[in-house]
């Protein structure tokens, strides 16, 4: 067994059976090995940040990781924008990046790369195996921390030699690590502050504003009189009917600042204190009251169930019905505003969907219209490194079996990052329905424009924009292998919506906003 073959034995052992790849030469000894060794489903894609991608919404519906396939340093590297953003979503993930054999690395061949320099900026763990005999349980290593409670980048850096060498063997699966304590001393504080005051909020988020953490959240605000938010950037939401009406805090630092000033105190819940995105001249980093005090009940690593059932216990609070958010709406006619395409969406979403939104400014606030849809899982832009919607919404697909549709709301600006998925979309016959709000121009660039307080000339407006000449969305969702039509009114968004529902296949709706 040469060590190739062991490694993919010890993924297998290890819960790993989906692999993300985009191979080079010196992965050919792991390809091979993929070929004789049954077990492992594998998913080509035709970039490296595709890759990524898809292994990044992978293991946010199935909570478990995925491998990637990586090709030297340049390979990793062209992937590390969606890996940062996975990083941030509490994706879990075990990257395969193949690298010079050890007896060729000191001559510097082309390739030749500061790989482990670089992983370690997008990776929790990181070892290059330079030993057959342990790429085995290296790769156990490995998978075991990508499986930590919070959900962890673990890298294994496999010189080629290592790979077709052979006294390969093959590891036994590693015990998953617990989650660090919730500390009762933090509980017992958290509720003396809830008890006490009624400008409290209460701040969700990663696995806490997901479905069984939100109805003890709500438990205690019921209880307190606490407010509830969820963090922006949260990776993974939980939303629709039989779920919290949960609002996240606003993108823009002035709205953020408006919506969190009637704060005294803050309870973090697996959460940060809320910061702006980027710096502004003359506002604060922060967006909280600089005289509100800021308590944390867990932290990002530790299991929100177990720290909001603790202080569920201490307050007492009792069983509470989740409300009711209202009848699901009908579809939106007339123009594609935002508002509609939101109401639409509810109004036709399949029971069980999931949403990838990279709407980016479009798409601001779809959630507070849309808290009447079916349940669904909704994955939103974790690091804000533009990109990841489309392939998010793949690997999501891919997780879901080819059984759940996938909706991506996806910005024409962002979606060229990435639209080598649609191809992958199509190679494997996933149910994903793109609705590519199309409005010629970098938008959120225009608004950041204001807000740092410059006024765009010419030129700098002619860098936002993406006409001249226009993007065929039509022919370029076709050249991937993808049905596409174009939608000018909700009407007919709303007509494709439903055509696209019916097909297991991919879908492309070329909205124009």
């Amino acid at each position: 067994m040469n060590g190739a073959e062991s490694l993919v034995h010890s993924l297998l052992n290890s819960g790993v059976d989906t692999c993300f790849a985009n191979p080079g030469t010196s992965e050919m000894h792991f390809v091979g090995a993929l070929d004789r060794i049954p077990g492992m489903h594998c998913v080509l894609g035709l970039q490296e940040n595709i890759v990524t991608g898809m292994a990044d919404g992978y293991y946010r519906i199935a909570r478990k990781p995925a491998c990637t396939l990586l090709h030297c340093g340049p390979g990793l590297a062209n992937g590390m924008g969606n890996l940062h953003n996975a990083r941030r979503a509490r994706a879990g993930i075990v990257n395969i990046v193949g690298d010079q054999a050890t007896y060729h690395r000191p001559f510097d061949a082309p390739l030749t790369a500061d790989t482990e320099g670089m992983a370690r900026t997008v990776s929790h763990w990181v070892r290059t195996s330079t030993d057959v005999a342990e790429v085995g349980r290296d790769a156990a290593v490995a998978v075991q921390n990508a499986r930590a409670v919070s959900g962890q980048i673990s890298t294994l850096i496999l010189p080629a030699d290592a790979s077709w060498n052979p006294g390969g063997l093959v590891a036994d699966p590693l015990p998953v690590p617990a989650a660090p304590p919730i500390d009762p001393h933090a509980v017992e504080n958290v509720a003396r502050v809830l008890r006490s005051n009624r400008n409290v909020l209460i701040l969700l988020a990663d696995q806490a504003t997901l479905a069984p953490s939100q109805l003890l959240a709500w438990r205690v605000a019921e209880a307190t009189g606490a407010h509830l938010l969820a963090t922006y950037t949260n990776g993974h939401m939980q939303r629709g009917r039989g779920r919290l009406a949960l609002e996240r805090v606003p993108y823009g630092t002035d709205a953020a600042i408006q919506a969190l000033s009637q704060y005294k105190h803050i309870v973090l819940v697996n959460a940060k204190a809320p910061v702006g995105f980027f710096a502004y001249p003359g506002k604060p980093s922060t967006q909280y009251p600089s005289n509100a005090q800021i308590h944390v009940l867990s932290r990002f690593d530790q299991d929100s169930v177990a720290a909001l059932q603790a202080l569920v216990d201490e307050l007492g609070a009792p069983e509470v019905a989740i409300p009711d958010a209202g009848p699901r709406p009908e579809p939106a006619r007339g123009a594609t505003t935002q508002e509609n395409l939101a109401v639409t969406l509810a109004a036709l979403m399949p029971e069980n969907s999931i949403v990838s939104n990279e709407s980016i400014s479009y798409g601001r606030d779809f959630y507070k219209l849309t808290h009447n849809a079916p349940a669904h899982d909704w994955l939103n832009l974790g690091g804000g490194a533009i990109g990841d919607g489309l392939p998010v919404s793949t690997g999501a697909a891919v997780a879901g079996g080819g059984d759940r549709r996938v909706i991506s709301l996806q910005a024409d600006g962002s979606a060229m990052y990435s639209l080598q998925s649609l191809w992958t979309q199509a190679r494997e016959k996933l149910p994903c329905t793109t609705i590519l709000l199309n409005n010629r121009k970098y938008n959120i660039l225009i608004g950041e424009y204001k807000n740092v307080g410059a006024v765009p000339g010419p030129t700098a407006m002619g860098m936002l924009d993406l006409s001249n000449p226009d993007l065929d969305w039509i022919k370029l969702a076709n050249g991937m292998g993808v049905e596409a039509a174009r939608a000018t009114t909700m009407e007919e968004c709303a007509d494709l919506m439903q055509q696209s529902f019916k097909q297991k296949a991919p879908f492309l709706i070329d909205l124009i906003i």
